[in-house]
C-alpha cells in the first residue's frame, strides 16, 4: 500500500507528467486519506504547474473521499478553513482555490460548504491580502461554473460588488469574470472602464495556463453577460 510518506516523496514528479488524465489514474489508485496532505503540501509549491495541479487533483480526490466517507472529507475541510483563519499563524495560500474546485467537484460538500466559502467575502472572515482575493475570486468563479445558484443562493453577487472597486486590477478582473458567468447586468458598468487595461493575468483554466489581459477578461464578461458569442473559458 502506498503510505503518506512514500506519497511524498513522488507526487511532484506524477504532477508534472505531460499527461493529466493519466497522473491522476495514478493517484486515484492511492488511498485517499493518505494523499490528502501531499496534496495540501502541494499547493504551496512555487512551481505553478505542480500548485494547480495539486488543486485539480485534491477536488477530484476529495470527490471520491466525500462518496465514501463524508466525515473524513469535512474533516479535510475543516482543516483547509482553519489554514485560512489568523489564528492558525498561516497565509493559506492556494486555499480558496482548493475550496473552490472541490466544491465544484462535489455536489454534497458545496450544499454544507458553500456559504463558507462565500464568507470569506464578508467582515468577519474577509481576506485582506490581494493575492488571497485574487485565489477567492477564482475559487467563487469555479464554484459558479458548475453550480451558480449557491453564489446566488447566499447573495455572493452582493458581496462581490466591492471587489470590482479593487485596487487591484487583477482582482477587479477576476471578479468581473464571475459577475459574467453568472450573468449579472449590473457588473457591465463597472467592467467597461478596464477594457483597454493591458495589465497581464495568467489565468488556469481546465489544466492549462490562458495568459490574458485585464481587459480582455472584462470584455470577455461583458460578452456573456451580452449573451454575445465567442466568449472565452467555458465551464468544464
Amino acid at each position: 500500500m502506498m503510505t503518506e510518506r512514500r506519497i511524498k516523496k513522488i507526487l511532484a514528479n506524477v504532477l508534472r507528467q505531460d499527461d493529466f488524465d493519466q497522473a491522476m489514474a495514478e493517484i486515484r489508485s492511492w488511498p485517499a486519506k493518505n494523499t490528502i496532505s501531499p496534496l495540501l503540501s502541494s499547493i504551496y509549491q512555487t512551481d505553478e504547474r505542480i500548485k494547480w495541479r495539486a488543486i485539480l487533483a485534491l477536488g477530484r480526490v476529495m470527490d471520491s473521499l466525500a462518496r465514501t466517507d463524508m466525515e473524513a472529507a469535512r474533516i479535510v475541510m475543516r482543516r483547509i478553513m482553519w489554514s485560512l483563519n489568523e489564528e492558525s499563524g498561516g497565509i493559506g495560500w492556494g486555499m480558496p482555490e482548493a475550496m473552490g474546485e472541490i466544491l465544484a467537484r462535489n455536489r454534497a460538500l458545496a450544499d454544507e460548504f458553500g456559504h463558507i466559502l462565500i464568507s470569506y467575502m464578508r467582515e468577519q472572515s474577509y481576506l485582506e491580502l490581494p493575492q488571497l482575493q485574487r485565489g477567492l475570486m477564482w475559487g467563487l468563479g469555479r464554484l459558479a461554473e458548475v453550480y451558480p445558484e449557491k453564489l446566488l443562493e447566499f447573495d455572493a453577487d452582493g458581496y462581490m460588488e466591492q471587489y470590482l472597486e479593487s485596487a487591484d486590477l487583477e482582482v477587479r478582473a477576476l471578479a468581473g469574470r464571475n459577475f459574467g458567468i453568472l450573468g449579472i447586468r449590473e457588473a457591465v458598468h463597472w467592467l467597461r472602464p478596464l477594457f483597454d487595461s493591458k495589465q497581464p493575468v495568467r489565468l488556469f483554466v481546465h489544466d492549462d495556463f490562458v495568459d490574458t489581459t485585464v481587459g480582455e477578461l472584462a470584455r470577455q464578461a461583458v460578452a456573456r453577460i451580452e449573451g454575445r458569442q465567442g466568449v472565452a473559458f467555458p465551464a468544464e
